[in-house]
């Protein structure tokens, strides 16, 4: 399949005609080949949507209400060709792409409603006669960088509340699912959105640093939203402080799954399997840690590991519950972290099996400090659980990471687990639930380093909107000059 570049309501292909491959991790096969842009393209991408701004940001809420909602049902109706295209730019299971078609749709539906929320304030001014407001108005070009993990639901989050808001915007897309982020785009043309509100932006690989410096750069982004790694999202926020840009970026994870001595085992032990293995654990919100009081850890450690072994992996086209990683190199990646843990004495209670891109579900038992698995992001289904000592063992052990999205606590005592929430350091925390949960009305988003910034319903207007205080006023005032 070929993907072009949208821009300024049409396909084209790259100036420079050059195309890159993304292959099927999986079978290696060509999924999609798509346009290559250059700095030009990503130029004109962002003039586009720069000359749609004035039109687009005085649109009225309700018909910009329409819009997102027809696009919601646009994109309902393409859940076939979504799901082929996840299935084979990324290795995906056909479940996970339904729910991610399901989610977006409604992330459609949740940014339709947002568009009469944009309310400002009434301020008391000490001045007399004067009526002082706080309104706020669209920013402008707002730059999305999706990736290729949840590649509909954080694609369609990048734009969707900043169409919403009144802004126009540019997509660029993650360099592994130019199909997939390329057809949101056609879903918000086919639902009527104007010319240029819209645009795609497809790139080699190794464009990458000069066409994301090129977007962020131009004069007319005025917001940037990042979904990706830590890494990278230091790059993005570094860019965007050298030009004074605000930054939305939502990073990476590890998050933990507490389970104290008084829990609902068969609760936590469901919830981890959801969390830990749910998309092959490539999942910013996935389970990474289990850190479980040392006197049920017996028993969780058992049924947890009798669960993950009874998890089918395999070809994604198949009725498996783990399809494939993102690529041979990150299944790899698991095998190494196996390695090096039970070679410091952690003990492979499940899984530990690679084929190809496909790796088993995979529990060791008995993880300590020093060993990779506990502090690396692994993104993938190799999962360690880490035995303590009480709550204030689980909490050290919680916190003792670099990132700060994502978190669960297990307990029958809904006051002490509140309690053991407050402490836990991050932008998200599920009590008797699974770390692994969103909803397009829901404020979501990371501490420490796993980002700033939220995404999801009203907490998201302040992200894509400017501030601003406007006054009225007795133009016979007294002055002292």
């Amino acid at each position: 399949m070929d993907i072009q570049l949208l821009i300024d309501g049409a396909e084209q292909g790259a100036s420079g005609g050059a195309t890159y491959e993304r292959n099927d991790p999986f079978t290696g096969k060509v999924a999609t080949r798509a346009a290559a842009a250059t700095a030009e393209d990503a130029v004109a991408a962002v003039e586009a949507a720069s000359a749609a701004f004035p039109a687009w940001s005085k649109t009225g809420p309700g018909e910009r209400r329409a819009l997102l909602l027809k696009a919601a049902d646009v994109m309902a109706s393409k859940v076939a060709e979504f799901t082929k295209l996840m299935l084979e730019e990324t290795g995906a299971t056909a479940p996970w792409a339904g729910f991610n078609v399901m989610l977006a749709s409604n992330m459609l539906r949740e940014a339709a409603s947002m568009t009469t929320q944009i309310s400002g304030e009434v301020i008391p001014s000490d001045k007399p006669g004067t009526l002082a407001m706080a309104i706020r108005q669209p920013a402008g070009v707002c730059l999305g960088i999706a990736p290729w993990n949840a590649p509909v639901i954080l694609g369609t989050r990048a734009v969707a509340m900043p169409i919403a808001c009144g802004n126009t915007v540019v997509l660029k897309a993650s360099e592994l699912c130019p199909g997939t982020h390329r057809l949101i785009g056609q879903v918000l043309v086919e639902a009527g959105l104007p010319k240029g509100v819209i645009n795609v932006v497809t790139n080699d690989p190794a464009d990458a640093p000069e066409i994301v410096e090129t977007l962020i750069a131009h004069p007319a982004v005025k917001r940037v939203n990042f979904t990706g790694s830590t890494g990278v999202g230091r790059i993005i926020g570094e860019l965007a402080g050298r030009h004074l840009k605000p930054a939305l970026l939502e990073l990476g994870g590890k998050a933990p799954l507490v389970v104290l001595d008084d829990a609902d085992i068969d609760g936590a032990v469901n919830a981890a399997v959801f969390g830990a293995f749910m998309h092959q654990g490539q999942i910013c919100m996935s389970t990474e840690r289990l850190i479980v009081d040392e006197k049920i850890a017996d028993h969780f450690v058992e049924k947890l590991a009798a669960r993950a072994a009874s998890l089918p992996a395999g070809d994604p086209r198949g009725h498996v519950v783990l399809g494939s990683l993102i690529s041979e190199k990150s299944a790899k990646k698991m095998e190494e972290l196996i390695t090096d843990a039970v070679s410091k004495g952690a003990t492979l209670a499940a899984g530990g099996r690679r084929t190809g891109s496909v790796v088993e579900a995979t529990v060791l038992d008995r993880v300590t400090s020093d060993m990779r698995v506990y502090s690396e992001e692994s993104f993938g289904p190799v999962k360690p659980v880490i035995r303590v000592k009480g709550e204030d063992e689980a909490i050290r052990v919680a916190n003792d990471t670099e990132y700060g999205l994502s978190a669960a606590v297990f307990s029958k005592d809904v006051q002490r687990a509140l309690a053991v929430a407050a402490r836990i350091e991050s932008g998200i925390c599920h009590i008797n639930g699974p770390t692994v949960h969103d909803e397009a009305q829901m404020p979501f988003g990371g501490i420490k380093g796993s980002g700033y910034g939220r995404f999801g319903g009203k907490a998201a207007i302040a992200e894509f909107t400017d501030l601003r205080w406007v006054t009225i006023e007795d133009s016979g005032q007294h002055y002292p000059f």
